[in-house]
């Protein structure tokens, strides 16, 4: 069986109280449920809690689907904060920490994270994902910093971290600068998180800082964008290190606040097929993945 199939066997005997049984016959061998994860909001960007499964549309490469899973209670998280402490983060360097503890307090008890920090090196605290809130604080405190900045690096590894882990995964990486020195190329970062099916936060900050010559102005790299768009994560770029801990705050908020919809696809034929999911009440913005490749595996 499939981790998409484990995923959404998993979240519809526990939404209908169905009996094991039951489960079986509903997921048969071989059959693939493709799980999207979707956060809605309106146009005040309010997130929109109330909506039913008559209410969204799927599309797999521009065809209508039929929803054959509609979830809407809070679900698990195993996620990765991902931080970026390279040299241009000197100054704000408290306010990230305090960011990232904001986020970390509204972990659930079911939920469960991991610690990591980038600059010419990458660092993961603890070595295996906990659901201890408090641990995972303390680990903030351990963060090394340096130069260069190896974002797209951190983010693959945070994905291989995740690999083989059942439910829903994240990473959320907090960055204020351009890639500067990954092996890993965005393309191919987008690549694997979408073979894993994980969803990409980012956070990003412009920020000021003295290089050791001059005053330099930096700025999140923009393809860091693409991944949470790709990913159906979400997108936040900041001017100020004061927005962080309302930001860390926000991401929580939107990741116990997802639907969770899914569709039996008609072909597995291993391409990468694109996927649109809307809803029908106007005024509303939906953000899920947008592609997914099509294989049993």
């Amino acid at each position: 069986m499939t981790l998409s199939t484990r995923v959404a066997t998993t979240v519809l005997l526990v939404a209908s109280g169905l009996s094991l049984a039951a489960q079986q016959a509903t997921f048969k061998a071989g059959v693939r449920t493709v799980p999207i994860y979707a956060t809605v909001i309106d146009a005040q960007k309010r997130l929109v809690p109330d909506l039913t499964k008559e209410d969204f549309e799927i599309l797999d490469n521009e065809k209508l689907q039929e929803l054959t899973l509609f979830v809407n209670e809070v679900q698990p998280i195993t996620v990765v904060t991902m931080l970026d402490t390279s040299a241009s983060m000197t100054g704000n360097l408290k306010l990230l920490e305090n960011g990232a503890e904001q986020f970390l307090m509204r972990l659930l008890p079911k939920d469960k994270g991991m610690v990591g920090a980038f600059n010419d090196k990458i660092e993961f605290f603890p070595s295996t994902f906990t659901g201890d809130r408090d641990r995972l604080i303390r680990a903030l405190r351990d963060l090394d910093f340096g130069n260069p900045t190896r974002l797209y690096d951190a983010v693959s590894e945070s994905i291989d971290k995740l690999k083989g882990i059942d439910g829903r995964r994240v990473v959320l990486v907090f960055t204020d600068g351009d890639d500067t020195g990954s092996s890993v190329g965005q393309g191919k970062v987008l690549e694997k998180a979408r073979n894993e099916e994980v969803m990409i936060y980012a956070i990003g900050l412009r920020s000021e800082y003295f290089n050791g010559q001059r005053q330099v102005r930096s700025k999140p790299d923009s393809g860091l964008k693409q991944l949470a768009e790709e990913t159906g994560g979400g997108y936040f770029e900041l001017d100020k290190g004061t927005d962080l801990a309302p930001t860390f705050t926000r991401v929580a908020q939107e990741l116990h606040s997802q639907y969770v919809l899914g569709f039996a696809p008609a072909a597995l034929d291993g391409k990468v097929h694109k996927l649109v999911t809307r809803v029908k009440k106007p005024g509303m913005t939906v953000r899920a993945r947008r592609s997914y490749v099509a294989s049993a595996e």
